[in-house]
């Protein structure tokens, strides 16, 4: 994943190209608007605790994170955010994304904060938003915590299929608390039948702008 190139998507937001996989870290339609209908409104805001265990899979640009943070402050909500990345982004190339002037231009410093804590360890990047990021390959890693909400956000199974299969999914589910809610943006039928098989309750939902329909799953203990 070297270098991948800055460009601009529909609702004004950013995304990287990586042309090593002709694939986009977004949504061209728009990041944001992506980034929030699937992961915060699809799953984040379906979640009633007050403290809240999130996993990411894929940290990329930090957006997901970014907007459950903003989001966690709205709702007084206490997170401890896990996110895994194997191929971390150059420092210089996250700090000259668009998203606080976009969203939220008083938030520039926790968004910075996000990609120059360290690796490995937790951070407290606010006093309500608590995050660690591991820089490891999720396919080999063995997950220590239990998780209210998961973000499934790699590359698409076409591009990354060893990450897309059940027992991928398995390894999650076994993760999971009991009501847990993942969703992605991928909504393939064997994607779909990985998640089942994996004993999640799966359902497809609209998608957002330039995307038909997503898939949410759900842990039912």
């Amino acid at each position: 994943m070297q270098n991948p190139e800055l460009k601009i998507t529909e609702d004004g937001s950013h995304t990287l190209y990586v042309s090593e996989i002709d694939e986009c870290y977004h949504s061209t339609h728009g990041a944001i608007q992506e980034s929030k209908h699937i992961f915060i409104n699809a799953a984040f805001l379906q979640c009633n605790k007050n403290e809240i265990n999130v996993l990411e899979i894929g940290f990329g640009t930090g957006l997901n994170a970014f907007l459950t943070l903003l989001e966690a402050e709205k709702q007084h909500k206490t997170i401890k955010y896990t996110s895994i990345e194997l191929f971390p982004l150059e420092l210089k190339k996250s700090l000259s994304l668009n998203y606080p002037q976009l969203i939220d231009s008083s938030k520039q410093n926790e968004f910075e904060r996000l990609h120059t804590s360290e690796w490995n360890t937790w951070t407290e990047i606010t006093s309500y938003f608590l995050l660690k990021k591991i820089n490891e390959d999720f396919t080999k890693l063995i997950l220590q915590e239990k998780f209210d909400v998961i973000y499934f956000d790699a590359f698409s199974p076409e591009k990354q299929p060893e990450m897309w299969t059940e027992e991928m999914f398995k390894k999650l589910y076994l993760s999971a608390e009991k009501n847990a809610v993942l969703t992605t943006y991928c909504c393939k039928g064997a994607v779909k039948r990985a998640m089942k098989a994996a004993g999640f309750n799966t359902e497809k939902i609209p998608g957002p702008i330039g995307k038909r329909e997503i898939l949410r799953a759900r842990v039912v203990l």
